[in-house]
């Protein structure tokens, strides 16, 4: 037996996982632990969960790998310092205390974090090499093209290759700090959300608005080949020697400062995005087309930050030249702590791959259970009443008659998922017929703006029947957008609504998950990956004849995704959900102690707002 530990840490929701022989055994991020959003330290307690799950010690890894060259890293910056002297000392005094103390010396850092037991050697493959082998290796192709598309990397922002059984190789880069995922954030920070987190926010809002930017976009600050790399100019940027994304001459393009976060978002706002996005999905689509021509691969696999652009995505499967795409469902950095391990066992050590169907990842159900005795016992100490149904098929009738009579539930069976999405683990469930399931949820339940979407969960074999896909197309992961099919639709153009307010139109008689635009971020639901989801799913069609749910992840707005029954319960405590089901266990909100405004408004302290 062969053991490889991958870790992601210090930069962006730091990561672990185990795999054994192969096999991914377990992955998790460190924030589910921790309940610190987007958590940057050292990994622990994903890394002692990944062990246990595999019932080792530190002493007994074989490999423990980074995903990153740290020092190449460092390397970058001291060049974009001095490159930009002396405007970027400010910068450069803010990032060099954490290198001096933590980032340039990793290898103490993790045998630290593994309890100076692990005495062997340390693997760092390159960022976008770890971004490559967690898209293609966990994939269900033989070969295929590669691309990766991130903010940035060590010195890379985009590779593409080719992956052949257990190689992949990366062939072409674009360089810093000429950045698709950095060009996505500057205008997510224009647009007065946070970055590194708020780029769901933008891409949500931008159908609410009109590409009106667009050309300006393309005309002032971005020079874009046919190939899909392109030049920034970097004058309208300020994320090279500040402490901001944007400069005043970028200001001054768009009109007036950047929005401060939490005013009332402006027609301005609405636009922008809209711009932006039209203009990031032109880029990749055209790299799809280059990587095309250049690979003749049939099939693409695809990483980084940017592949969570779920729309860019449907685009690419539903424009591009590729017969299919597979994209890793922990795109950003945690998935690098994948990738380097899965890099480690098969490229660096030569073993072979065997193709798993439908693909490696399981439906990325890779972290902690929760155990239906220690749910017995947390439920008993907090004295919460209760039901236990052990029948699935009883427990599925019931929980489906609940959401049919439009109850919110909290669902919390199996693993949890590892990635930024719920995937029917560690969700919030609710009807997707019910007009007024989306304001609901966003504003009582989730605490967040009004005008983020909800995706839909629907079984595999009924997707073509509601969203314009091919017959059965599989979309486990929650990673690509498209249209709900014009039968479904409901024509709400004719009200004149504007922005924010199009919220009121019923577009569709799935209105709860389909966007202004008539989109939807599709989740297909398969017996082979999904188990219980699957068997409710089937049991709410059984009942109403619609086989769609919406699905959103189990938090609040600033709060990680809840791991264990004590998160779940307290969150399901201190919102609007109607039901939570832990494993065989169902909560009925109306039985539960009923908890004070000033206990609500002190759960939501405990989160900083995303």
């Amino acid at each position: 037996m062969v053991s490889v530990l991958g870790i992601s840490a210090f930069y962006h929701d730091s990561a672990a996982a185990l795999v054994v022989d192969g096999k991914i055994v377990a992955a998790a991020q460190e924030e589910r632990f921790s309940r610190i959003k987007h958590d940057a330290g050292f990994p622990t307690h994903a890394v002692d969960y990944c062990l246990r799950e595999a019932g080792l010690k530190p002493e007994q890894i074989d490999y423990a790998c980074f995903y990153e060259k740290p020092l190449l890293k460092f390397d970058r910056l001291i060049e974009s310092y001095l490159a930009f002297a002396p405007r970027g000392f400010q910068s450069f005094l803010a990032a060099l205390p954490v290198w001096l103390r933590k980032k340039l010396h990793l290898r103490r850092e993790i045998r630290k974090g593994l309890g100076n037991s692990y005495n062997k050697r340390i693997v760092f493959p390159e960022h976008h090499e770890s971004h490559a082998a967690s898209a293609f290796f966990p994939s269900p192709y033989e070969q295929s093209a590669i691309l990766t598309v991130d903010g940035v990397g060590e010195w890379a922002t985009a590779t593409h290759g080719v992956g052949n059984g257990n190689q992949i190789r990366l062939t072409h880069e674009l360089r810093f700090p000429h950045s698709l995922g950095m060009l996505y954030s500057a205008f997510t920070y224009y647009c007065g959300f946070k970055v590194n987190s708020g780029e769901y926010k933008l891409m949500g809002l931008a159908p609410y608005g009109e590409p009106v930017f667009a050309d300006v976009i393309r005309d002032r600050i971005i020079d874009i080949k046919p190939d899909g790399s392109f030049r920034l100019r970097m004058e309208y940027f300020n994320y090279c020697a500040g402490l901001t994304m944007t400069s005043p001459r970028f200001d001054q393009l768009f009109g007036g400062p950047p929005r401060q976060p939490e005013t009332p978002l402006t027609e301005r706002e609405m636009n922008i995005a809209a711009s932006v996005q039209v203009v990031t999905e032109e880029i990749l689509l055209k790299m799809a087309f280059h990587i095309h021509q250049q690979t003749g691969q049939k099939n693409l696999c695809l990483a980084g930050g940017v592949a969570l652009n779920c729309v860019a995505n449907g685009r690419i499967l539903r424009e591009g030249p590729f017969e299919s795409i597979w994209i890793q469902p922990a795109a950003g950095d945690a998935g690098g702590a994948l990738g380097a391990a899965l890099f480690t066992w098969y490229q660096l050590l030569q073993n072979p791959r065997e193709l798993q169907q439908p693909d490696g990842q399981g439906g990325s159900f890779l972290g902690p259970r929760c155990e239906t005795e220690s749910i017995r016992q947390y439920l008993a100490r907090v004295n919460a009443p209760h039901e236990e149904i052990r029948d699935e098929d009883a427990l599925c009738q019931r929980v489906a008659s609940l959401l049919a009579a439009g109850k919110v539930v909290g669902w919390v069976q199996g693993r949890m998922e590892f990635g930024p999405r719920s995937l029917g683990a560690r969700s919030i469930l609710g009807d997707a017929r019910n007009p007024e399931m989306q304001s609901v949820m966003n504003l009582k339940i989730k605490f967040r703006e009004s005008f983020r979407p909800f995706a839909p969960v629907v079984l595999q074999d009924r997707v073509q029947d509601y969203f314009e896909t091919r017959p059965a197309e599989s979309s486990p992961y929650m990673l690509v957008v498209s249209p709900v099919r014009s039968d479904h639709r409901k024509d709400s153009g004719k009200s004149g609504r504007k922005g924010i307010d199009r919220l009121k139109e019923i577009r569709s008689d799935i209105p709860a998950v389909t966007h202004v635009d008539y989109s939807a971020r599709i989740q297909t639901v398969d017996p082979v990956r999904h188990g219980r989801f699957h068997r409710l799913l089937k049991s709410f069609e059984s009942q109403t004849g619609c086989p769609v749910l919406i699905n959103t992840s189990f938090n609040v707005r600033g709060e990680p995704i809840v791991c264990g029954p004590d998160e779940a319960y307290r969150c399901f405590l201190a919102t609007n959900i109607d039901v939570l089901v832990l494993e065989t266990f169902v909560l009925e909100k109306e039985h539960q102690p009923k908890l004070s405004p000033e206990q609500v408004n002190d759960y939501m302290k405990q989160f900083k707002l995303d």
